[in-house]
């Protein structure tokens, strides 16, 4: 009998250890599955493959802020695609990045390694870049002169790249994909949405125009629309999830030393079920998901309260994702609302109340200024600030981009009246009030009071 207990633990032991490799794999590697953007992603796959599959030169821009998944959308597209024995077999794919490959010279050379080049170009020596680049893709072409290997050049950051001395890297890969010399497909990654204004006018004239715009939380799906917070629900359920009898193969395949028991497997993914209804944990991840909706942040707070599962502790509670939550739930605005001054507070509540009254609209000094006055003037503790002093405190906010300015701010516009948006939340100015050590009381209470 007491073999068999022994047994039993030693069994109960090594699945959560495999458990705990396997969730952590499955979050830290999002390109196994991508779920977002779907259009998107299909629009990129077709590129791609009319590049390999017929020779077809594309060009092409993904453009969205940080965090919205470009470089993932990409990654799994050329994961998938890599499956394919004809993909595999005859495309080359170039990975370029505009923070590593800081000006051509550096970005030709590892072209060259990457394309497996070093030993044809030696100590041959090339006039221009064009020339080089040229050579370079002429090796590729196979035993038919009109064949050659298609290329997919991935450059990120792609921004950066624009800052090289006349663009001579873009000119000649949107040059070559524009006159169909050898089939290339380049794929550009930028967080800058104005990133064609910083094209020159020659490179520009060569690129196909075609751009794709991602937003973090835009599924682009056909499905029923569902919230954003429910989403991040649902992505919760599924990051933590074993793989249950259908997929069990697929997963020993991908990863053959996390064999999974399915029996275990299933009664641990009931349990994180029953998280997804628990209400402190609801609570905890809606809160998160306020403070920053970047998928990379949520899946790192995964990782971390996953990292607690052992011998010892064989169960993810809700506790261990409170305390794995307080590495990623500051408030970066919150920290910078600590330091302002006591005039400064007294502005931002202003704008919070401007904010609610109005249903969100633009504001203005002169608003922010009435409003802060009214107050002053109806408690004798509060001291009163000349005018240019409160301009002053003013600016110090603006310049915190707590304020972002709307519409013409040229100087034409009298600064008093110059529109701004009001970035905090009503909660996020209460949140700092409490945090304020040494703020007076009535200012205070202005704060929480309701409208």
């Amino acid at each position: 009998m007491s073999k068999k207990k022994n047994m039993a633990i030693d069994f109960q032991d090594n699945m959560i250890l495999l458990t705990r490799k396997y969730l952590k794999r499955k979050i830290m590697c999002p390109e196994t599955k991508f779920r977002h953007h779907v259009n998107e992603r299909l629009h990129v796959m077709n590129l791609v493959k009319r590049t390999v599959e017929i020779g077809e030169s594309n060009s092409v821009l993904l453009v969205g802020p940080r965090g919205s998944g470009k470089t993932t959308l990409v990654n799994s597209v050329l994961k998938e695609l890599s499956a394919l024995k004809s993909f595999k077999d005859n495309a080359i794919i170039v990975n370029l990045h505009g923070l590593v490959h800081t000006d051509d010279r550096l970005a030709l050379k590892d072209l060259t390694r990457q394309m497996q080049l070093e030993n044809v170009v030696e100590d041959k020596v090339f006039g221009t870049f064009a020339e080089n680049l040229s050579f370079l893709l002429d090796c590729l072409k196979s035993g038919d002169k009109h064949r050659s290997k298609p290329v997919i050049f991935i450059l990120d950051e792609f921004d950066l790249f624009c800052e090289h001395h006349n663009q001579t890297l873009l000119y000649n890969l949107f040059d070559v994909a524009q006159s169909a010399q050898v089939p290339i497909c380049v794929v550009g990654i930028s967080c800058r949405l104005d990133v064609m204004e910083l094209l020159e006018k020659r490179v520009k004239s060569r690129f196909s125009h075609r751009q794709i715009f991602l937003f973090p939380g835009d599924t682009s799906s056909s499905e029923q629309p569902m919230s954003a917070f429910d989403d991040r629900l649902e992505l919760f359920r599924d990051l933590l999830s074993l793989p249950d009898d259908e997929n069990v193969n697929k997963v020993e395949q991908q990863y053959d030393d996390c064999t999974i028991d399915p029996q275990f497997g299933s009664m641990w993914n009931d349990y994180i079920k029953s998280l997804t209804t628990n209400v402190t944990m609801v609570n905890l991840l809606k809160r998160m998901y306020h403070i920053d909706v970047s998928e990379r942040s949520f899946r790192n707070f995964l990782a971390v309260a996953v990292s607690t599962l052992s011998e010892k502790h064989q169960k993810l509670e809700v506790n261990d994702f409170v305390e794995a939550s307080k590495i990623f739930s500051q408030d970066d605005k919150l920290l910078i609302l600590e330091g302002l001054s006591i005039l400064e507070m007294c502005l931002i509540i202003a704008m919070k109340q401007e904010t609610e009254i109005y249903d969100g609209e633009p504001l203005n000094f002169e608003a922010i200024y009435n409003r802060y006055m009214k107050f002053a003037n109806q408690n004798s503790s509060v001291q009163s600030v000349q005018k240019p002093v409160i301009m002053k405190a003013f600016e110090h906010i603006k310049n915190l981009e707590i304020l972002l300015p709307i519409g013409n701010t040229n100087t034409k516009f009298e600064k008093e009246y110059q529109y701004y948006k009001f970035t905090l939340t009503s909660q996020q100015v209460i949140e700092a009030v409490k945090n304020y050590s040494g703020l007076p009381t009535e200012v205070s209470q202005w704060a929480s009071s309701s409208i």
